[in-house]
């Protein structure tokens, strides 16, 4: 039997690819990437901006998505790329996308694409973990048994079943510092440890609740609340200096661990 052909005029062309940086905040945290999608999908039809679609019975927009962080986790650092079939402004399109978003789904940056894949230049993320009630001290102790070690291996339940993996080898860098969880405080109970770490995008992904996994495991952290995470940049990596770079302007400063 000959296979059907859709009806009517053939896609338009991809004339631009726009890259798109945006932030997921406060209680938007909470919102899967399913649910973004579709967020994401409505604006792009409020803003009327002129997509590129597929082919076939059932066309949907031309978006890719890359490196999406975990649900529950806040970031500053999400990227995606669209097509579109008509050239646009990319700053124009920026705020009206971002008018069209609810808050706390903010879109901070839109450029034309350009160079290798985006998805192929996200190597590793940075992130920022606040440990409410946890003076650094304890935190320090856990880090260096953590370093010192060769494997430190974590299970977590996937969509194909529990899986066992090193969370040591993707951690490139951890740093330890502290703040009061309330100005003007000083006992253990309110000090506020933070780690930031660098994180490589290793197959299978370590995920913060990896690392702290880890953390828990082998140098028996326990925080008394539950973490506050954040991710602060993703981009290529420099194993060098530890440092990850924007992906959409690679002639900018790296930014730090």
């Amino acid at each position: 039997m000959a296979r059907r052909q859709p009806e009517g005029p053939p896609a338009a062309p991809v004339v631009q690819r726009l890259r798109v940086r945006f932030a997921k905040r406060g209680r938007l945290r909470f919102s899967s990437h399913r649910d973004f999608q579709r967020a994401f999908e409505r604006a792009l039809r409020r803003s009327a901006v002129p997509m590129a679609y597929s082919a076939g019975f059932s066309p949907h927009p031309k978006v890719s998505y890359a490196g999406a962080a975990p649900t529950g986790t806040a970031s500053e650092a999400e990227y995606l790329e669209i097509a579109l079939a008509q050239r646009c402004d990319p700053e124009r399109l920026r705020a009206a996308l971002d008018a069209s978003l609810p808050p706390d789904l903010d879109v901070l940056e839109v450029v034309e694409a350009r160079g290798d894949s985006l998805a192929d230049r996200l190597e590793a993320s940075l992130w920022e973990i606040r440990l409410p009630g946890l003076p650094s001290v304890a935190v320090h102790r856990s880090v260096a048994a953590f370093l010192a070690a060769d494997r430190v291996e974590v299970s977590r339940m996937t969509k194909n079943g529990l899986r066992t993996f090193d969370s040591r080898s993707a951690v490139a860098t951890i740093e330890v510092s502290e703040v009061a969880a309330e100005p003007g405080s000083t006992d253990d109970a309110s000090r506020c440890a933070i780690l930031r770490m660098v994180v490589r995008h290793l197959t299978p992904a370590v995920r913060p609740d990896d690392v702290l996994a880890g953390l828990r495991q082998i140098g028996d952290l326990a925080p008394p609340v539950t973490p506050a995470v954040t991710r602060l940049a993703q981009g290529p990596h420099d194993e060098r200096s530890g440092t990850v770079s924007d992906p959409l302007a690679p002639d900018r400063d790296p930014v730090g661990a």
